[in-house]
């Protein structure tokens, strides 16, 4: 078991003028007009209210390890303190990037509302150390211990890529809606890696929210965005969250300063995505992508 304890005495307190901004973006109403990168938005129907950005902490993500693990847990924690105090209030963890101890240690002495936490069940074979499939009432009840919390915003199956995920997935989503019901989460969906599984995610009545690999180049996507867009349209209508994954590429534009500032607004630009996570891997990268998308947000008023 990693120790909690948070390290680096340098980041106590959270009085930054970052964090000041945080605190009155999130008297905006939930779903009203956003042109500012952290004014909350409503993630469809499920009343999780998040920035338009949140950090990722899965690149490269396997076996509980991800590049943002591998940081150590000092820098690593002060990464996450670093984006919340800049004004990102969403958090994006999985059992199969081994993130769950971090968050709460970061982001110590914040309170627990002010800040939305996903994490996913990995119930694929491979990926986790261990061979043995759990339900996921046990799952979850493993990661608000992990976490050191009583409740977990969203969490989703992860990596769907069938057609017939719905079926295979059923006592899961089952198991998921009365942990929902009980309080232990409070909104469910899924992460998507194939297009068939995001067609029938957008006619699915269990989704609350999805995420979804979204940039205009179609890397790491599940089809080209003229295929993709469409269904985050129809899953949007629906009333389900829509959060785009893979807006660098993985880091394929990370070097690439005039695809990174495309990339960032037309993701931006699309009324279908709510808001988007990014693995970030240093402060300097949460700068400079938050400079990029402001000022996109600001040149296009997005609403």
């Amino acid at each position: 078991m990693r120790r909690r304890d948070f390290l680096g005495t340098a980041l106590a307190g959270a009085t930054s003028i970052w964090a000041s901004k945080a605190a009155a973006a999130s008297s905006a109403s939930p779903g009203s007009a956003s042109s500012s990168l952290f004014d909350r938005v409503t993630l469809g129907k499920s009343g999780l209210s998040v920035t338009r950005v949140g950090m990722g902490t899965g690149m490269r993500g396997y076996h509980r390890r991800s590049n943002q693990t591998r940081l150590g847990e000092e820098k690593f924690h002060a990464l996450l303190r670093y984006g919340f105090e800049k004004g990102i209030n969403y958090f994006d963890l999985a059992d199969l990037y081994g993130t769950h101890w971090d968050i709460t240690p970061a982001l110590k002495g914040i309170d627990r509302d002010k800040y939305v936490i996903v994490s996913k069940i990995w119930w694929r074979e491979g990926g986790l150390p261990e061979m043995e499939r759990l339900d996921a009432d046990k799952l979850v009840d493993r990661f608000l211990q992990e976490i050191g919390t009583e409740y977990i915003d969203l969490v989703h199956l992860h990596c769907v890529t069938d057609a017939d995920w719905p079926k295979k997935l059923a006592k899961q989503m089952d198991l998921l809606s009365k942990l929902k019901e009980q309080g232990k989460i409070r909104a469910h969906g899924v992460s998507v890696h194939a297009l068939p599984a995001l067609e029938v995610a957008a006619e699915t009545p269990w989704v609350d929210s999805v995420h979804t690999r979204i940039n205009p180049y179609g890397e790491k996507m599940d089809g080209p965005p003229d295929k993709v867009v469409p269904v985050l349209e129809k899953i949007h209508a629906a009333g389900k969250g829509v959060t785009g994954m893979k807006i660098i590429g993985e880091g394929a534009f990370r070097d690439d300063p005039e695809k990174k500032d495309h990339s960032i607004r037309y993701v931006l630009g699309l009324e279908c995505v709510d808001t988007c996570i990014v693995g970030f891997e240093k402060p300097e990268e949460i700068d400079d992508f938050c400079e990029r998308a402001s000022a996109a947000l600001a040149d296009a008023r997005v609403p």
